[in-house]
């Protein structure tokens, strides 16, 4: 990586250090987590539990720009799953039981149509009847699918959901991983790995949200299964994956080809998402409070680092979206990439807050406050709402911050 990679390391530091010395870092106080509910709730969930839920547990993810759902419902696995997702986060927010009733009847319909009975695991597609559409299994669908599940085993404590979600995990395991150690993004429906091969076919994404649902699944059932999972994928993306910086930092690429080897240039499809950056230190950290023991931690702090110095803008606030191998910076910013810089620096400790990125912290929080993006009244949301959902559930719990 060229030296576009290290830029702005001084002149950040010495203001970083400048502003913590005259109005303090790291303050938990700051963060308005009545205002991340609000915004959760008001600004989407309410929106979204009218138009979304059926009586048959179907969730419909396609809504025009006046809030009014398409004729045509596309029945993603992974749309579907981060609705009885950001659902169930609702209810645990606002104990409102209508969120508790619309996530029941999603879960229940992820567990009797999107389920396959053959061969375990997820469809990809199915229709608003509950027929397949698309019997692929899918890597992403199926992080989401454990992470709904999880969530529903915590929030609920039903026992169908802890079991239903252990049992997914073992699917994705059995099912999905790779030769590597890795997973492949999507195979047919009987899990045959013949035919998977090719080049610029891997991605970091599905292991980086299967790294997040096991966490979930670990933390809602404290089955030593879900920890040993977690491990297995913090490990080969720490000893694979991840990529050291001359100044100590460090990254994940976003794209590799079938061996995973990451691609080497823009033009062949590979770049750094900044974004992931700050959501894998997070989940590092989390997974090391959460008893996964190793070089976790050190790595979520060289990551984070790199994401920071490169990632966050100084002038205007925000996160870029990407840099590309040769160092280009992609400087677009993209809404989502805002929560996850904010959330996924929560847990940071206090000594790296201070010294590294206290001022990001205070800046990105007001661009998340005041984004336009975040008071969108239209279709495109749903994603938003998967990210505010996280931002409430973590700014609701002081001791992440601390």
């Amino acid at each position: 990586m060229t030296a576009p990679m290290a830029l702005r390391v001084g002149k950040f530091a010495l203001w970083a250090a400048l502003t913590c010395l005259s109005v303090g870092c790291g303050d938990a106080a700051r963060i308005e987590a009545d205002w991340h509910r609000r915004n959760l709730v008001d600004g989407l969930l309410a929106h979204w539990l009218i138009v979304a839920p059926t009586d048959s547990g179907f969730m419909r993810t396609a809504i025009d720009r006046k809030w009014k759902p398409n004729a045509e419902q596309p029945g993603y696995l992974t749309e579907h799953a981060r609705l009885v997702y950001s659902m169930i986060i609702g209810y645990e927010v606002t104990q409102d039981k209508r969120y508790l009733a619309a996530t029941n009847r999603g879960a229940d319909f992820l567990l009797t149509r999107f389920r396959d009975p053959l061969h375990g695991g997820f469809f990809l597609r199915v229709a608003v009847d509950g027929k397949v559409v698309a019997e692929a299994k899918n890597t992403y669908g199926h992080a989401f699918a454990l992470l709904a599940l999880s969530h529903m085993a915590r929030v609920t404590g039903d026992e169908r959901y802890r079991a239903a979600a252990l049992l997914a995990w073992h699917d994705i395991d059995t099912g999905l991983r790779d030769a590597k150690g890795g997973f492949s993004g999507e195979l047919p429906r009987n899990f045959s790995q013949a035919g998977s091969g090719g080049s610029d076919a891997n991605s970091q994404n599905p292991l980086m949200h299967l790294f997040e649902a096991l966490l979930a699944l670990h933390d809602a059932t404290h089955d030593p299964v879900a920890l040993k999972g977690a491990k297995s994928i913090a490990d080969f993306v720490v000893y694979r994956l991840l990529t050291g910086t001359s100044d100590g930092g460090a990254y994940i690429p976003e794209w590799y080809d079938h061996d995973w080897k990451p691609l080497p240039t823009r033009e062949k499809g590979g770049y750094i998402d900044i974004g992931h950056q700050f959501e894998w230190s997070h989940l590092l950290l989390v997974a090391e409070k959460q008893g996964l023991s190793g070089i976790y931690s050190q790595s979520a702090e060289r990551v984070l680092k790199f994401a920071i110095q490169v990632g966050y803008d100084e002038i205007d606030g925000g996160v870029f979206t990407k840099i590309f191998p040769d160092g280009t910076l992609d400087r677009d910013k993209f809404w989502w990439r805002k929560p996850k810089g904010f959330v996924h620096s929560l847990p940071a400790p206090r000594q790296l807050a201070i010294k590294t990125h206290g001022v990001a912290m205070n800046r990105l929080l007001p661009w998340c406050e005041t984004s336009s993006s975040t008071k969108k009244t239209a279709a495109g949301t749903l994603n938003h709402m998967h990210n505010a959902s996280e931002v409430a559930a973590l700014t609701s719990n002081p001791s992440l911050i601390t």
